[in-house]
């Protein structure tokens, strides 16, 4: 039985002009986990610290509507369910899992590249042939997360995407990442010399996969990452 675990941000405080919390990215933790499922893999969550909430934002029907959004808020649904269970890094065991998935939102860019049990918990998965992957800003991961093998930055000479730059200057929130000290998907790839490849569009369905490491750009790339890290798996057997 394959396993797969999916990450989410533990931070959850205000973030946007508005006033609203930033968080999990809705739809970024709950399409890879119903397309796992739908593959018949056993699916659980994780957070630093086990804790987590929802990015306010990503809970406005322009994002979370139809299916999704009865799944979301079904109590009884599998992903809330498995919500319920969710371990903090400290609880699991990586050699149970062949998958790592990091959902984004924008309260990534604040405890992943600190979220030293989840990198901890990636590289083991990476090191007994497992995939890696993130979406969105989830990628902010990798600012910290090294290759067991030889101790260099995971993606270190790899091609990775993520959320853009351009992205969030349309959404209007690089002054606050700035004012915050947080750094986008862009910079970490610049950082450990990776190769930031961007979509056409910064709200395209995009992902690459270079070896065993999955990225995708946004919230719409969510099921094509997740599907991506099953090709790559099936194909490294």
């Amino acid at each position: 039985m394959v396993k797969a675990l999916i990450a989410l941000t533990s931070y959850n405080e205000k973030f946007y002009p508005d006033g609203a919390k930033t968080g999990v990215f809705s739809i970024e933790a709950l399409h890879p986990f119903n397309y796992y499922k739908s593959e018949g893999y056993e699916v659980d969550f994780v957070s630093e610290n086990g804790k987590f909430g929802f990015d306010e934002h990503s809970l406005i029907p322009d994002f979370l509507s139809g299916q999704d959004k009865v799944d979301f808020e079904d109590k009884n649904s599998a992903f809330n369910k498995a919500l319920a269970r969710i371990k903090s890094a400290s609880e699991v065991d990586s050699s149970e899992y062949q998958i790592f998935f990091a959902a984004g939102g924008y309260g990534t860019l604040f405890d992943y590249p600190k979220a030293t049990g989840l990198q901890k918990i990636a590289s083991q998965i990476y090191a007994k042939n497992g995939v890696v992957a993130a979406v969105c800003n989830g990628p902010t991961i990798f600012d910290g997360l090294s290759d067991e093998t030889n101790g260099n930055p995971l993606i270190q000479d790899k091609d990775i995407t993520g959320f853009t730059e351009i992205g969030a200057d349309m959404l209007g929130v690089s002054t606050i990442m700035r004012d915050a000290n947080v750094v986008s998907v862009e910079h970490i790839a610049r950082k450990h010399n990776a190769k930031y490849i961007a979509p056409i569009g910064p709200w395209d369905d995009f992902c690459i996969a270079d070896g065993r490491v999955v990225t995708g750009v946004n919230p719409a790339s969510s099921t094509s990452t997740a599907k991506r890290t099953v090709q790559v798996l099936q194909a490294d057997k």
